[in-house]
């Protein structure tokens, strides 16, 4: 080394920081790597992917053979520039040669490679994995036994190198991957995505047609009047029932009532042998579970019961579709019949309407915790049914009632205020 010209071994400092850069640039980069993409390329047989994951498996012994070559190239260029230094300006020069190889190496082989990496994980680590996977082979002894020491070290702390992390997503984790991808995903499957991870939060009671909006068959009616609301009604399954609803006796399908109508004389006897046994589900029902319980039972109806039995409403198949992929039917949200917009920026809105329809066609959120309509709500906040026009606050929403009649709260106006931090924004 002693006899080596300046220029060799500034050659050979020069390849050293070329090669702490590649080690701390490879360490970087496999360690930003996706590992949702890197599974994804994996099973798409990318060569340079299959041979990061390998390394990935053990980050031990990964961080174990790059941080054996980064540490003994820069030891060795450290001891090269401190030669060079004091051939050129003799036993002085062991500090300038200090001070300059740690800027240069902090900015050459450390700042700029590794910031490289961290923007473009893969274009570092995939070409250094074709470089670590062989060099870890060739130093896999001192690897095994500098692995050995820390290991055993960190066990002493509790902590065991071989569990790994666990890089399952959480719905909530997915849910905001999801929020955030949407300059990838086209608004409305990112829509239909959010849907489907809603399904286990939303219940049955949630979307159901309540009790006094369900349109069925009374049997005790006349049968002309019967017969006048069959083919008048929009419906194609219906529930049938002797005089109130709880005392339902089944589900009546439009195409089993085609079978009837060939009949010369269409009878309730007739009628009620053409209907199905009905399908009853718990108020409580999440609507995935509802949704595989339909599948399962080959159902497209159910009546939705309290903890006492009583009918509360129904639920539909098309209901919770419509929560993954949108309205189906010809009034969107941006339709809605329960909500009238005014000049002033306020809504009028129909106090059955659904909180939850109310929040998704305003894009509002008002509380869903509780009652299910806007009538519930403000009559909950009140604790009691007003005798006049009232005008409240929930939240960043004014509420004010319109119509109060029947012991029901029938319209609101609401208008939503801006909080003080969009003001502040403002």
């Amino acid at each position: 080394m002693e006899g080596a010209s300046i220029e060799s071994l500034m050659g050979l400092l020069f390849f050293l920081i070329l090669c702490s850069a590649f080690f701390s640039s490879s360490e970087t980069g496999m360690m930003s790597l996706n590992r949702y993409r890197l599974r994804h390329l994996v099973k798409n047989k990318h060569r340079g992917a299959i041979k990061a994951n390998k390394l990935l498996k053990r980050p031990d012994r990964l961080i174990g053979v790059i941080l054996i070559g980064n540490n003994f190239v820069n030891i060795l260029a450290s001891a090269i520039a401190t030669i060079i230094a004091v051939k050129i300006w003799g036993q002085g020069g062991i500090f300038i040669a200090t001070a300059a190889l740690t800027l240069v190496i902090l900015i050459f082989a450390e700042v700029s490679p590794k910031t490289v990496a961290a923007l473009h994980p893969e274009k570092i680590a995939f070409p250094a994995a074709y470089i670590l996977q062989p060099l870890l082979k060739i130093l896999y002894p001192l690897v095994w036994v500098v692995n050995l020491i820390t290991n055993s070290l960190l066990k002493l702390f509790g902590i065991k190198v071989t569990n790994g992390e666990n890089h399952h997503l959480s719905t909530e984790e997915l849910r905001t991957l999801v929020n955030e991808s949407g300059a990838v995903l086209q608004q409305r499957n990112q829509s239909m995505l959010l849907g489907v991870l809603e399904l286990d939060d939303v219940t049955v009671t949630d979307i159901m047609i309540p009790r006094n909006e369900v349109g069925g068959i009374d049997m005790d009616n006349d049968l002309e009047e019967i017969i006048d609301q069959l083919s008048k009604t929009p419906h194609t399954r219906m529930p049938v029932y002797r005089g109130e609803l709880n005392k339902v006796v089944g589900i009546l399908h439009m195409r089993n009532l085609a079978q009837v109508f060939r009949q010369k004389t269409v009878t309730k006897a007739a009628i009620l042998q053409v209907i199905h046994e009905p399908y009853f589900v718990p108020e409580s029902t999440p609507l995935q579970t509802q949704l595989l319980n339909f599948q399962q039972e080959n159902r497209r109806i159910a009546l939705v019961v309290d903890e006492y039995g009583d009918i509360q409403g129904i639920v539909t198949l098309e209901d919770i579709l419509e929560e993954i992929v949108g309205e189906m039917s010809l009034n969107g949200k941006e339709d809605n019949q329960d909500i009238y917009p005014q000049s002033d920026g306020s809504y009028f809105i129909d106090g059955t309407a659904n909180i939850r329809d109310v929040n998704k066609s305003l894009n509002w959120s008002l509380p869903t915790d509780g009652p299910k309509t806007i009538n519930g709500l403000v009559m909950e906040i009140l604790e009691a049914i007003p005798d006049a026009n009232i005008c409240m606050l929930i939240g960043d929403y004014q509420i004010e009632t319109l119509q109060v009649c029947d012991n029901q709260i029938k319209t609101i106006r609401a208008m939503k205020h801006a909080s003080e931090y969009e003001e502040e924004e403002e």
